[in-house]
């Protein structure tokens, strides 16, 4: 059966780690590993405990205590040492700096990697996939770049997005880990380069940065023009159930007592960066983002990098805050 790791321990690639999962049965893979371990200890037939690599052994033995001590979760000491025993190795990191370092620590294990598949799905530079997967390749690996879309309690329900693109064959590889178990639906891009999938996430990203810019401006609209974000918020939930909605809630004070951001400003600021120099190559100029991307390096100032992009003052300052800000209120409210 297939030996499974996972290189990337907390939300969208928070905190990185190593898990792998020796699986007799379809296991599926997500941005939250909490969530991604959890699903596949309830979910799927293990032949052995999953094998978690973490930079912060403290991180990983709370999760194994969580999942139920030992039986259920082991403890790598190296990458090298849990690559070398694995056949397919997700890879979930928050940037693509990251992800080059561990790919290339994941390369030099002794036993090489010929025939290991590596599933790469961080958000990262199109250029950067097919670059990866050009060097996996050199030493005798696969790639399939498997980016996904969807929230951390969304990774915890089973119900993101994944997104495949690399080599028909590789491809079969990957699909019976994407859906069922971590995720609702999967986009095949079958025989198209890695970097495809990649370019669709930070696309896709664009939709939840303009999300939230259009939700901070119409919320403070309702505030200023006597409307009131509450008679906005009731339109909000008839008429987009779902993330915009969810999204509405916490500019409004719901969840947001947080210790980790959901989406940090750093990691916002990024996706931005990334969208903006891609549309720039294709002469493409995407207004909204620049915006947002104002935006966030003033969130940034005022929050510092972990600051939350739709949370509130107090835990996690927000994009919300500097549109209140700029139109003449306070930046709580």
């Amino acid at each position: 059966m297939p030996q499974l790791s996972w290189i990337g321990l907390g939300n969208m690639g928070r905190i990185e780690a190593l898990i792998s999962v020796r699986a007799c049965g379809p296991t599926r893979a997500d941005i939250s590993v909490q969530g991604m371990i959890r699903n596949i200890v309830a979910k799927a037939n293990l032949e052995a405990p999953p094998v978690v690599f973490n930079r912060s052994v403290q991180r990983s033995e709370e999760l194994q205590t969580s999942l139920g001590g030992p039986d259920k979760l082991s403890i790598a000491g190296s990458i090298e040492d849990a690559v070398s025993q694995s056949d397919v190795i997700f890879t979930s990191l928050a940037g693509d700096a990251s992800v080059v370092e561990v790919i290339d620590k994941a390369l030099g294990c002794p036993n090489g990697v010929k025939d290991k598949l590596f599933v790469e799905t961080s958000t990262i530079l199109p250029s950067t996939t097919n670059a990866l997967a050009e060097k996996v390749r050199s030493a005798g690996g696969e790639f399939v770049a498997a980016p996904v879309f969807g929230a951390p309690a969304m990774a915890d329900s089973g119900k993101l997005v994944v997104v495949l693109a690399g080599p028909s064959a590789a491809v079969d590889r990957v699909t019976p880990y994407c859906e069922g178990i971590i995720g609702r639906a999967t986009i095949i891009l079958r025989d198209r380069d890695p970097g495809t999938a990649t370019l669709l996430k930070v696309t896709g990203n664009t939709f939840v940065l303009a999300m939230v810019e259009a939700l901070a401006e119409g919320h403070v609209f309702a505030e200023k023009s006597g409307l009131g974000p509450h008679v906005l918020h009731s339109f909000i939930e008839a008429m987009f159930p779902g993330p915009v909605t969810a999204y509405s809630a916490r500019m409004m004070g719901g969840d947001y007592m947080r210790d980790q951001p959901l989406f940090s400003v750093d990691l916002a600021r990024k996706d931005a960066n990334h969208a903006l120099n891609l549309a720039e190559g294709a002469g493409v100029d995407l207004k909204i983002v620049k915006v947002v991307r104002a935006h966030l390096e003033e969130l940034r100032t005022e929050a510092g990098p972990t600051g939350d992009l739709p949370g509130q003052l107090t835990m996690c300052p927000r994009i919300y805050g500097v549109v209140r800000k700029e139109s003449g209120l306070d930046f709580s409210n």
